[in-house]
């Protein structure tokens, strides 16, 4: 399952969509709102995308993980809009019949993730200023296309 919301992430739901008989191993991975970045302190972040563009990409992920091991679920969720400290902004959960499949590809994911799909990620800093991140993760002067 792939999806862009701009609700809270249920991690119970993200953990039933990948649990199956045919699993000895479920991964999760959670990226949650730090306070601190680069030695600077964070107060919030917001996320933007446009989701037809970001879900597409992140099923094409989808596809690739599947094709480069050998797994029974995947879902994916990366939540948009603004985000307190310590809330979740992507989870990942991987299920595999062996533990080495499932935390390859969990990492390969969200590495991935970072640095194809189309979501800009603006720091709320507690000076007052703000900086959108590229996918990537590097900082632009810019705003979000």
């Amino acid at each position: 399952m792939i999806r862009i919301t701009d609700h809270e992430i249920d991690v119970h739901e993200v953990l039933r969509r990948v649990r199956s008989p045919q699993a000895g191993a479920v991964v999760l991975f959670l990226g949650t709102t730090r306070e601190f970045t680069h030695g600077r302190r964070s107060v919030s972040l917001d996320y933007e995308c446009y989701p037809e563009m970001a879900e597409a990409e992140l099923q094409q992920l989808e596809r690739a993980a599947r094709q480069r091991w050998t797994l029974v679920d995947v879902c994916v969720v990366h939540r948009v809009g603004h985000l307190e400290l310590e809330e979740i902004g992507v989870a990942i959960a991987v299920s595999a019949a062996h533990r080495q499949a499932a935390f390859e590809a969990g990492r390969w994911l969200i590495d991935r993730l970072k640095q194809v799909v189309p979501i800009w990620k603006k720091e709320n800093y507690a000076d007052g200023t703000a900086e959108w991140v590229n996918p990537a993760g590097e900082q632009q002067d810019s705003s979000p296309p």
